[in-house]
């Protein structure tokens, strides 16, 4: 019987649920957002708030032995160097100030393949960083004259 055990499998063993928690961690940390079904981004949700808190103890405490312990323990879950300096330099003083609850969960629908429940996994209060190519800047059709159009003049 299952009284009292927890535990959402995912349908894979424990290590591949470990392997892919901790990827999915560090994706979201990266990405600052990520789209994954609902049962997968109530776990991923669970391990990123324990990783913030783990991050703003380690910051907060203000020693450089704390520091490295803090990131230590980040580093046997995240196993990346990347994601973890990132989450102690950009995402852990973001939250200095909040209790709790970094991430948010917004569902998105069913997925057409399987229909399942789809979700995005996103940081609260976060400033997103833009990747990729500078927005253009908006020219309206008034400043740029259709092809094959000679431009009317006053």
């Amino acid at each position: 019987m299952r009284h009292k055990k927890n535990t959402v499998k995912l349908g894979r063993p424990a290590e591949a649920r470990k392997a892919l928690m901790m990827s999915m961690v560090g994706s979201l940390i990266e990405e600052q957002r990520i789209k994954t079904t609902l049962p997968k981004a109530r776990l991923t949700r669970a391990l990123a708030e324990k990783m913030v808190t783990v991050a703003k103890r380690a910051i907060a405490s203000g020693k450089p032995e704390q520091m490295l312990l803090g990131k230590r323990k980040v580093l046997a879950v995240l196993r990346h160097r990347k994601p973890m300096l990132k989450l102690f330099d950009t995402i852990a003083p973001q939250y200095k100030d909040r209790l709790g609850g970094y991430t948010r969960i917004t569902k998105v629908g069913r997925r057409g393949s399987d229909s399942s429940e789809m979700a995005i996994l996103e940081w609260v209060d976060l400033a997103f960083v833009k990747k990729g190519r500078q927005a253009k800047k908006d020219v309206s059709p008034k400043d740029e004259p259709v092809t094959g159009e000679s431009p009317k003049e006053s």
